[in-house]
């Protein structure tokens, strides 16, 4: 009996690939516990509510953290996400000698269409794990963005958020990393 066991890849690993030019630049991958996942290509929804969601936060956030769309992020050991946007701690190099790791995250936000049960379950157990405390899905389907806080782990070491809230596209909610601030949420869904 033979048992076929995928290759899991390590960050170095990860990162000598891209170096040897394996991945081409059009490539949409990202690192997920030690797996090399294809990302799922953006519909108009997609792309129109990631737009107006940088717009609105770029406003909203301004100087006071950095705004990053699409870029990866460290979770140590077998990781490199790159969520729709990540709002990270301000550095001064902009993260030129490394990317964030997830204590320079304030929030990471998946937009959501034909990747929703992906977010919702494996992402959301990844985040969690790595003890990110605020993650939002813009969730397109349902039409409505879950807000998760809270991270915790089971006893059979699997892990989550305790918090969940639902926010309709005529609500506005306040960001966790900057209370006074208030994202207008039918400036960002698409068809509002």
């Amino acid at each position: 009996m033979s048992f076929v066991q995928a290759k899991r890849f390590t960050l170095a690993e990860y990162h000598q690939l891209a170096e040897l030019g394996f991945f081409h630049e059009d490539d949409r991958v990202e690192l997920i516990r030690g797996e090399i996942i294809q990302m799922a290509a953006k519909g108009r929804p997609h792309s129109v509510c990631n737009t107006r969601l940088f717009r609105e936060l770029f406003k909203l956030v301004g100087e006071r953290a950095t705004l990053r769309g699409q870029e990866p992020m460290v979770i140590p050991n077998d990781g490199e996400p790159e969520p729709d946007i990540a709002i990270v701690q301000n550095r001064s190099d902009d993260y030129f000698s490394e990317h964030p790791i997830p204590a320079d995250v304030l929030l990471v936000i998946e937009v959501a269409d034909s990747s929703l049960d992906y977010d919702q379950k494996t992402k959301l157990a990844l985040y969690a794990e790595a003890d990110i405390s605020n993650y939002w899905i813009f969730n397109l389907v349902d039409n409505c963005l879950e807000c998760y806080s809270s991270t915790y782990e089971n006893r059979a070491a699997k892990f989550g958020y305790r918090t969940k809230q639902i926010f309709l596209p005529n609500e506005a909610i306040a960001l966790p990393c900057f209370p006074d601030s208030s994202l207008d949420l039918s400036k960002v869904f698409p068809g509002m």
